[in-house]
């Protein structure tokens, strides 16, 4: 980035990426980024849609969004131009706690159509932090007269930074004593005093050093340790491990107390001197302390928390035996312990909704949403088969892309008029014995579109209507529904043209026809017409129904009721 805020062409320490995949309606890809912890807050990582050949113009209109990942969103990006940028300070050792790789990963989401991208942003170290000693002094008692060449473990300085920043040499104050040897174990450089002459307590009983650690970055930091020696009297058997090395398993979530592995060492000394203790070493971890528990009389190492495999996997430390002569002389032995994973975490699924409304005339395979399912535990114990109910008209669809990832579509055509509501149920299971599994509801309205055409309680009409009906007043009515909604379903009435709408007309909205003249039975004794129902959709759709009118001659309807009184009175005299 230059001083016009234009983009210039990426930084040197700029790296990316990508690859480009379409799984039906949905497209994805990754990138990759690199980046140095503590740069400025704003500085361009790179441009997501430069890389991805995308349009920069229309990013905002497709809501162009990051739209889940690590971090505490340590990086956005800009919807007007695609570029990837820091947000915040990045703290490496803070994010990654010493991890050899330190990367975050970013799920970038574009709409209409859908992709989705995948941008990883490894984070690089500088040197930012000097070597830090345990404590700032250690304390040796050391006998007179042991053998030249004896070596004595010192406090290992930490730098939180990694390679070339990370402790590279350890330089001691000049002396005649002794010397400094490093020796590297699990990648940790270890200092060691190394004796070249002979202590003599008589002619001098302490001695002061300092040993300083050296990183290797430009420029180095350094740390400093003040060592006292206390010349004693000798001891002059260390203790002996049964072993150069241990290992042992464990099962995650062992009870506190279950015993992990015991340790023997002996001496050839006798009484005090012969007497051992055992302990952890200088510079175990402060956690280890707290998951663990070293017997100093028996060596039984034992549970004294909670062992998570999903926190770690691997623990090693140093064990030491020291006898209880003056000075007491103390060996050393390397424990390796490995934990075994159970299926103790349950799938986790993130469901991403493209829309919560979908037309009932979606094509087959249209997406509805995004879900990635994941689990903490290893093996098989995190692999996750995500699944629907049965007998939805939806169905799930896994990226060949990225495991574990899902697109939501629909497999049949939907129709709202006999469903127009679906309560999704996800199914996240593990493969662990027991299984897990998780839950995770989506709620799909299902929108209307105008299928259906008006329809008529009957498929035809009849009427039977007196002859000299009064000109101007109803006749007749018809309804029809429409199962659709809205204005799909508001219908409107009219007449065939050419049925006999000179004399009939109808209310279009209530149906009922009208007789605009007299009916003469002599002139007409019946005839028929066609009443059109049609829905007020985009595009309107209709249907229409035949009513047969059969005219009544009203002298004979009269003669009729004349004949039914008469016999009426015939049968019943009494009333009259």
């Amino acid at each position: 980035m230059d001083v016009g805020g234009q983009w210039s062409g990426p930084p040197r320490w700029w790296i990316v990426s990508s690859l480009l995949l379409c799984v039906g309606n949905l497209a994805s890809a990754q990138i990759k980024y690199n980046v140095p912890e503590e740069v400025k807050e704003g500085q361009v990582i790179g441009n997501i849609a430069k890389d991805l050949n995308l349009d920069a113009v229309n990013l905002s209109r497709r809501r162009f969004r990051i739209v889940s990942g690590s971090g505490d969103a340590l990086f956005q990006v800009n919807q007007n131009n695609g570029e990837l940028y820091v947000d915040k300070r990045i703290d490496r050792e803070r994010l990654c706690d010493g991890n050899a790789v330190c990367s975050i990963s970013l799920k970038c989401v574009i709409e209409d159509p859908l992709e989705v991208h995948y941008v990883e942003v490894e984070i690089t170290d500088v040197n930012d932090n000097p070597p830090i000693f345990p404590r700032s002094e250690q304390q040796f008692e050391i006998a007179e007269h042991t053998l030249l060449g004896t070596r004595f473990q010192v406090q290992t300085a930490r730098d939180p930074d990694l390679g070339m920043n990370a402790v590279r040499q350890y330089k001691l104050s000049q002396n005649e004593l002794f010397d400094v040897d490093v020796r590297e174990r699990h990648e940790i450089k270890i200092p060691f005093l190394v004796l070249k002459k002979a202590l003599d307590r008589e002619r001098q009983g302490k001695h002061r050093l300092s040993l300083t650690a050296i990183d290797g970055g430009n420029p180095p930091k350094s740390g400093t340790l003040n060592i006292s020696i206390i010349v004693l009297d000798i001891n002059d058997n260390r203790p002996v491990f049964s072993r150069d090395s241990y290992t042992a398993t464990i099962l995650e979530n062992a009870p506190r107390g279950t015993v992990v592995i015991k340790i023997n060492a002996t001496d050839l000394d006798e009484g005090m001197n012969g007497e051992i203790e055992f302990s952890l070493g200088e510079n175990v971890e402060g956690k280890i302390h707290d998951l663990f528990a070293l017997d100093k009389n028996t060596g039984e190492l034992q549970v004294n928390g909670k062992i998570d495999f999903e926190d770690s996997n691997v623990f090693k430390l140093d064990v030491q035996a020291s006898d209880k002569g003056q000075p007491p002389l103390i060996a050393e032995a390397e424990l390796s312990i490995k934990v075994t994973d159970v299926n103790d975490n349950s799938p986790d699924i993130e469901i991403t909704s493209l829309s919560s409304v979908i037309s009932e005339n979606a094509s087959p395979g249209t997406a509805v949403a995004l879900i990635s399912v994941s689990d903490k535990d290893s093996g098989v114990n995190g692999r996750v088969i995500c699944t629907l109910p049965e007998n939805m008209p939806f169905e799930l669809k896994s990226s060949s892309f990225k495991e574990n990832i899902y697109s939501l579509v629909t497999k049949g055509r939907l129709d709202r008029e006999v469903k127009s509501r679906y309560e999704i149920t996800v199914t996240a299971t593990d493969l662990g014995k027991p299984p897990l599994s998780s839950f995770k509801m989506l709620n799909i309205q299902v929108s209307d579109v105008n299928d259906n055409a008006p329809e008529f309680s009957q498929n035809t009409y009849e009427l039977y209507l007196s002859e000299n009906n009064v000109p101007g007043s109803s006749i007749f009515s018809v309804t029809a529904f429409d199962r659709d909604l809205n204005e799909n379903a508001a219908i409107a009435y009219h007449l065939n043209q050419g049925d006999l709408t000179s004399f009939l007309n109808i209310n279009s909205e209530t149906g009922i026809v009208y007789a605009l003249k007299s009916l003469d039975f002599e002139t007409t004794k019946t005839f028929h017409f066609q009443v059109v129902a049609t829905d007020s959709g985009a595009p309107s759709l209709s249907s229409n129904v035949t009513v047969n009118v059969f005219i009544l001659d009203q002298e004979r309807q009269q003669e009729e009721q004349q004949f039914l009184r008469n016999l009426q009175e015939r049968l019943n005299p009494q009333n009259h």
